[in-house]
């Protein structure tokens, strides 16, 4: 038998599901009647689970840096220095991880949202660090080249397009053809390719957006 805290949890998963699929869509435009309506609540039970947007948006970045951190982990407890970081960078880009980059520099960045960032930081700096020295990572790319990487891999506009206009007739070919990009670009991050162009992206195009703007 359903409990009330049972059918309040299930709310609650559905609308943090729901304020990353409109944020997706939507980016910092997102609203609070969009993100209730498609969770299949009233805006009056989200401000019961949520006092404000900022509180909903900061409960998501914190469940997205417990999953980064998570799939760091796990690629590192990988004794395979390629297959560890290819896993982190895959299970990254299935989770979303680029659908809350809209909102960054909008909302402030709590303390605990800063120790698993930094956290965050030091684990991908790890999986970097091993790749590159079991010569499976070409040399020139960096830590922020692979998280910015999984930010733009982390949606995919044909598969939101399709969604949009209801087409699940071609969900599987698309999610296939996504999954072919996906290996491109990781075949990219392997030596034996031209330098690539350009300086090393500084921290400012990642952690830095977070940043609140004065």
């Amino acid at each position: 038998m359903s409990t009330r805290r049972d059918r309040a949890e299930r709310n609650d998963r559905a609308l943090l599901q729901a304020a990353r699929d409109v944020l997706a869509e939507d980016g910092a435009h997102a609203s609070v009647a969009a993100i209730a309506a498609r969770a299949g609540v009233g805006v009056g039970s989200l401000y019961r689970r949520y006092q404000t947007k900022e509180e909903l948006f900061q409960r998501l970045s914190l469940l997205s840096l417990e999953h980064w951190n998570e799939a760091a982990e796990q690629g590192l407890a990988d004794p395979d220095p390629w297959a560890g970081l290819t896993g982190f960078v895959r299970s990254c880009i299935e989770f979303g991880q680029g659908s809350l980059a809209p909102i960054a520099g909008t909302i402030e960045v709590t303390e605990e949202m800063s120790a698993k960032s930094r956290r965050g930081d030091e684990l991908l700096d790890e999986l970097v660090r091993r790749a590159h020295a079991s010569g499976d990572l070409r040399a020139d790319v960096t830590a922020i080249d692979v998280s910015l990487l999984i930010e733009q891999l982390g949606r995919s506009p044909v598969v939101d397009q399709l969604r949009k206009q209801g087409r699940d007739d071609l969900l599987p070919a698309a999610a296939e053809a996504r999954r072919r990009l996906i290996a491109i670009a990781l075949d990219g991050l392997r030596p034996g390719h031209d330098p690539l162009p350009g300086s090393p992206p500084g921290d400012e195009l990642f952690t830095g957006r977070w940043s609140v703007a004065e």
